[in-house]
């Protein structure tokens, strides 16, 4: 699924205009993203937690010429899904 077609799917079943549904996706991703800036985490009961993790620094290799290359430590967005979503998907 798109986002255009997430955009059609809650314009129909929240009775909205595309453009209202598309401006509150906008914020929904916006507020999710300002707050794993800010290291929160983000709970929706039954959905569920979006946080970020750490990836630690490692050594890797250049698949071309072989060359051995540090790899920085990293901060990754991860999402946990809650038990009323895994129950509806199986």
């Amino acid at each position: 699924m798109t986002k255009a077609d997430l955009v059609n799917a809650m314009a129909e079943k929240a009775g909205l205009s595309k453009a209202d549904t598309e401006k509150a996706i906008k914020a929904f991703t916006d507020v999710i993203t300002d707050a794993l800036k800010a290291g929160e985490k983000v709970a929706l009961v039954g959905f569920g937690t979006f946080s970020v993790g750490e990836r630690a620094a490692r050594v890797g290799q250049n698949p071309q010429t072989g060359e051995k290359m540090d790899i920085p430590s990293a901060k990754v967005p991860k999402f946990k899904p809650g038990k009323a979503l895994k129950d509806s998907v199986n």
